[in-house]
C-alpha cells in the first residue's frame, strides 16, 4: 500500500506541473526557449532551490526557536521565513541563465522563473503528499493533492516568474536601473509568497476559515494579473519582431510582404506563403532569431552578436535562393 501511495504521489506531484510548464513554454510562441535550459530551471527548483531554501530556513528559524514558544516560532517561520529564504533559493538559477543570449526579455524570464518555481513545487508537493497520506489518511491525501496542485505549486511558479520577469526587464535597461528592478521583482515574489502563507497561518491561529476562503479567492486574481503581464510581453515581442524585420526588409534581407506573416503567431505557421522548396521552419526560425539578435547587438554592442546578425542574414539569403 505504501508503495502504491508513493507511486501515485510521485505521479500527481510531477505530471500536472510538468504539463503546466509545457503549456507555458508553448505560449512563448515567437522564440521558444531551449528545452534543456527550461529543464535545467525545473531541476534546479526541485533540488538546489529546495536544498538552499531548507538551509536558509534552518539558519533563520534557529534564533526564533530560541526566543519564542514553538507555536509562535512555527507561525512566523511559515509566514515570513519561508518566503525570505525560498524565493532567493529558487531564483539563483535565473541569475546564471540571465547571462545567456537565450534570455532576451521579460517573456523569457517568465518561462524560466515559472520552470524553477514548478520544480520547487514538484518536490514540495511530493513531500506533503506522502506526509499527509501517512498521518491523515487517503481522503486528506486526495484533498491535499488538489489544493497543492492548483494553489501552492502555482504560487511558487507565479512568484518565481516575477523574479524572472524582473531580470528580463533589467536586461533591457542600464546597470543602475537593473539594480533597482531585480530586487523589486524579488520583493514582489516574497510578498506574494508571504500573503499566501500568512493567510493560511492567520486562519489557523485565529480560527477564521473566512481567511482561507479569502486566500483561495485572491490568489487566482494574482495569477490572472501575471498571465496578463505575460501576454503583454508577448505583444511587445510581436511589435519588436515587426519593427526589426521591417528594417531588414528595407535592407533587402527578406521580402517586405513576409513581415506581417513573420510577426503573427498564427499566420507564420500556415503553409503556402513561401515558395515551394523553401524550408518553412528554418526560414521562420532564422528570421525571428535575427529580429532578437538585432536588438541584442544594438544593446550590447558585441562583435559576437554583430557577427551572428550577419550570419543569420546570409542564412536567410540562402534559404530564399531556392529555385
Amino acid at each position: 500500500m505504501i508503495l502504491i501511495v508513493l507511486l501515485l504521489s510521485s505521479l500527481f506531484a510531477t505530471l500536472p506541473l510538468v504539463s503546466v510548464l509545457a503549456f507555458i513554454w508553448w505560449m512563448d510562441r515567437y522564440e521558444r526557449e531551449p528545452w534543456w535550459l527550461v529543464l535545467l530551471s525545473l531541476i534546479w527548483g526541485g533540488t538546489g532551490g529546495v536544498l538552499f531554501g531548507v538551509l536558509g530556513s534552518m539558519a533563520l528559524n534557529f534564533p526564533l526557536e530560541l526566543a519564542l514558544d514553538p507555536t509562535t516560532a512555527g507561525a512566523l517561520s511559515t509566514a515570513f521565513v519561508a518566503p525570505l529564504t525560498e524565493e532567493p533559493a529558487k531564483a539563483l538559477v535565473l541569475l546564471a541563465i540571465a547571462r545567456s543570449r537565450h534570455f532576451d526579455n521579460i517573456t523569457d524570464g517568465f518561462v524560466y522563473g515559472a520552470a524553477a518555481g514548478l520544480g520547487f513545487g514538484v518536490s514540495e508537493n511530493l513531500l506533503y503528499f506522502m506526509s499527509v497520506a501517512n498521518a491523515d489518511g487517503l481522503g486528506a491525501w486526495a484533498a491535499n493533492i488538489i489544493l497543492r496542485t492548483l494553489y501552492s505549486a502555482m504560487m511558487h511558479a507565479g512568484a518565481t516568474s516575477m523574479v524572472g520577469a524582473a531580470l528580463g526587464l533589467a536586461k533591457l535597461r542600464s546597470l543602475w536601473a537593473g539594480l533597482l528592478i531585480a530586487p523589486t521583482g524579488l520583493g514582489l515574489a516574497m510578498a506574494m509568497h508571504a500573503l499566501w502563507n500568512g493567510l493560511i497561518v492567520a486562519s489557523g491561529v485565529f480560527g477564521a476559515p473566512a481567511l482561507t476562503v479569502l486566500n483561495l479567492l485572491v490568489f487566482p486574481l494574482e495569477l490572472a494579473a501575471l498571465l496578463f503581464v505575460f501576454q503583454v510581453s508577448l505583444w511587445t515581442e510581436r511589435r519588436m519582431i515587426r519593427r526589426e524585420l521591417t528594417e531588414e526588409a528595407k535592407l533587402g534581407t527578406i521580402p517586405a510582404e513576409h513581415v506581417d506573416r513573420l510577426s503573427s503567431a498564427l499566420r507564420r505557421d500556415r503553409k503556402g506563403w513561401l515558395r515551394r522548396g523553401i524550408d518553412h521552419s528554418a526560414y521562420v526560425r532564422a528570421a525571428t532569431t535575427l529580429a532578437f539578435r538585432r536588438v541584442q547587438a544594438e544593446r550590447a554592442r558585441s562583435p559576437e552578436l554583430t557577427g551572428e546578425v550577419e550570419r543569420l542574414r546570409a542564412e536567410l539569403h540562402r534559404l530564399l535562393r531556392v529555385p
